[in-house]
């Protein structure tokens, strides 16, 4: 019995988890993938739209050949089994075009994979640190200005209290400014970055393996312990975005949500300077306008 509770604690959780990613990005009625905000997510939801299309039609030959089959030639219309072992035809074709389906399939994938890990030519850098079980943030720079600012990203205050157990507090009551449930979804500080912008992300963990995933970027990637992933995104448009570490990290795991604010340039620029000076009061303020501090669009990748 204490071994099934276990197990059944862990269901609970992980149901937990499912649910709380799922309300941050479903809409009513959703049945197929987000296209996203980037250029990766729309070229993610390009190639799964390529795979779900390719499958379909498969499914439909295969399929199809079944019905036929059970219906057309069954025993009770007196049809009689075939007694030949083998066709060499039939084999050489059920073996080259799926070679060939897999290689249609493999190069867009491919070239997806490289443009996601082109991270040159970025505008600005984030340090992104897994922690259990929480995020840290560190913005290391934004055109050619260096920055220190540093702060620990982890599950809002109120979700936080009301998923305590025997709380007693209601899970539909946790609403944020819009009237929209956010239990479970909101962070203290979510990460500002600003749109147009090419970002590369550094990530890394600080005690297990944890996985930032925002799926309206596009992407994720794996936050392990003495070990840096890059990678980078470019959000076309201002927002509130979504997610939730993906790697099964600890008893907490379904509590470290993720929120990224987008914001446009020019706002991100006074927000992040007035990080900058409250973090840092001794720093010697940016005598360049703004215009000239604010990077320039970067060339499309990929």
């Amino acid at each position: 019995m204490r071994n099934f509770g276990k197990w059944g604690l862990g269901t609970v959780l992980m149901a937990g988890c499912s649910w709380a990613f799922a309300a941050a990005e479903r809409a009513p009625w959703q049945l197929n993938m987000h296209p996203g905000v980037t250029q990766t997510s729309h070229e993610a939801y390009q190639l799964h739209m390529l795979s779900l299309w390719i499958c379909a039609v498969i499914g439909l030959i295969v399929f199809g050949a079944m019905f036929i089959a059970m219906f057309k030639f069954r025993k009770s219309k007196g049809a009689v089994a075939a007694t030949w072992s083998h066709n060499t035809v039939a084999e050489t074709i059920w073996t080259i075009v799926p070679i060939l389906i897999l290689v249609v399939m493999a190069y867009p994938a491919t070239k997806v994979l490289i443009s996601e890990a082109y991270t040159n030519e970025s505008q600005m850098t984030v340090k992104v640190t897994g922690y259990q079980w929480k995020w840290g943030y560190d913005y290391v720079n934004w055109g050619d200005k260096p920055y220190h600012v540093r702060f620990i990203s982890k599950l809002a205050g109120d979700s936080d209290r009301t998923r305590q157990l025997r709380s007693g507090l209601d899970p539909n009551s946790v609403k944020n400014a819009q009237g929209e449930n956010t239990y479970l979804l909101d962070v203290d500080k979510p990460l500002v970055l600003p749109t147009n912008t090419k970002v590369r992300f550094v990530i890394t963990g600080d005690d297990v393996i944890h996985s930032w995933w925002v799926p309206a970027l596009g992407w994720k990637s794996d936050a392990i312990p003495g070990i840096i992933n890059d990678t980078w995104t470019n959000i076309s448009e201002p927002g509130i975005y979504r997610g939730q570490c993906a790697e099964l990290c600890g008893q907490d795991h379904g509590f470290m949500p993720i929120v990224v604010k987008a914001v446009p340039p020019e706002e991100f620029k006074a927000w992040l300077d007035q990080q900058e000076a409250a973090q840092n009061p001794s720093a010697t303020p940016a005598a360049a306008p703004v215009a000239q501090q604010t990077p320039t669009a970067a060339p499309s990748n990929g």
